[in-house]
């Protein structure tokens, strides 16, 4: 398998990447990847000389011309490069518009003139769904939820998430989406609540908890995540949308003070702010087709343990994420 992966120098992206070359070591791998702010090529070092296996390639998934130029080698692409932080989307959501509609745009046009017959798999979130009540426990989003995005960033995804059903509909490219929900674990840029609240916490500032603090997300480690997709690649059927959940649901409330135990601290850490312009109540996933149809279920996004291991990521990991902070608020 010659696979290309945009995106690959980001949070899930690093850790799928590191999940092939460990797990599928006779494929060759090319990381297309434009390092904008949450982008490190340092998370994949590591792997660049070793013979064949992994080529990392610093470009814009909207130069179609370095684009083809990479498809011609290829047999599938795995596409996470994307915009995706909701706060940043509603400052501005220029780049959001650009880099998650064209930029997939510019994919899939160079996908079919280059490699017509190539598998194309597109990461989406399950924010394009909108949000679901508290009150209701028993409702999830499947994969047949009419689409509600409430924000800049969701709605570029779901704009996305429609043009690759299109192309596959119209001009039958080989694609698949797939849809997850908030995910956890290594390499995940300190904006995102869980490493942001983590590497505050182990650095002694408070952590701002959104309005009354009952959010409720499901939470999916990154490692089920990239398990789920490499599923989906090898053994999903085209035109098809995947829910991938954990099974995990949290309110923000519950996951802060269950980050402040992990750290030692208490509830005098806690800043309360105003919340966020157009915040989901609660996310929930079925993820009954992933089962049923491909086997896969989650297996390290338990709670705590989950949580536990991946804050003593961050803590013996501080060289990583020690020159990111305050990076989150630029």
């Amino acid at each position: 398998m010659r696979l290309l992966v945009t995106g690959g120098a980001g949070f899930i992206g690093t850790n799928f990447v590191r999940m092939l070359l460990r797990e599928r070591s006779a494929w060759h791998v090319t990381n297309l990847d434009a390092l904008t702010y949450a982008g490190r090529r340092e998370n994949l070092s590591e792997f660049e000389d070793q013979s064949g296996s992994y080529r990392f390639v610093h470009g814009d998934i909207r130069d179609q011309i370095l684009v083809r130029t990479l498809l011609a080698e290829i047999d599938a692409v795995v596409h996470f490069a994307a915009e995706s932080h909701v706060d940043r989307s509603i400052r501005d959501a220029t780049s959001f518009i650009s880099t998650n509609v064209d930029g997939t745009r510019s994919l899939l046009d160079s996908l079919r003139e280059v490699r017509p017959r190539a598998r194309f798999i597109h990461v989406g979130t399950d924010e394009v769904y909108g949000d679901l009540p508290i009150d209701r426990p028993d409702l999830r989003f499947t994969e047949t939820t009419l689409l509600a995005p409430h924000s800049p960033y969701s709605a570029s995804k779901a704009a996305s998430d429609l043009l690759v059903l299109a192309y596959q509909h119209t001009f039958s490219v080989d694609a698949c989406v797939t849809r997850c929900t908030n995910n956890f674990g290594p390499y995940q840029f300190p904006e995102k609540v869980i490493p942001l609240f983590t590497t505050r916490l182990l650095s002694g500032q408070s952590v701002p908890l959104y309005g009354d603090g009952r959010n409720v997300r499901d939470w999916l480690h990154v490692e089920d995540h990239c398990e789920a997709i490499l599923r989906v690649l090898e053994h999903g059927h085209s035109g098809h949308i995947y829910n991938i959940g954990g099974n995990n649901e949290r309110s923000n409330l519950e996951l802060t003070h269950a980050l402040l135990r992990l750290t030692g601290r208490d509830e005098r850490f806690i800043e309360r702010v105003p919340d966020r312009l157009g915040h989901d109540r609660r996310y929930a996933i079925d993820a009954s087709k992933m089962k049923e149809q491909l086997g896969w279920r989650p297996s390290r996004s338990a709670w705590p343990e989950g949580l536990e291991a991946t804050v003593r990521w961050y803590r013996e990991n501080e060289s990583w994420w020690r020159p990111l902070l305050g990076k989150h608020s630029s």
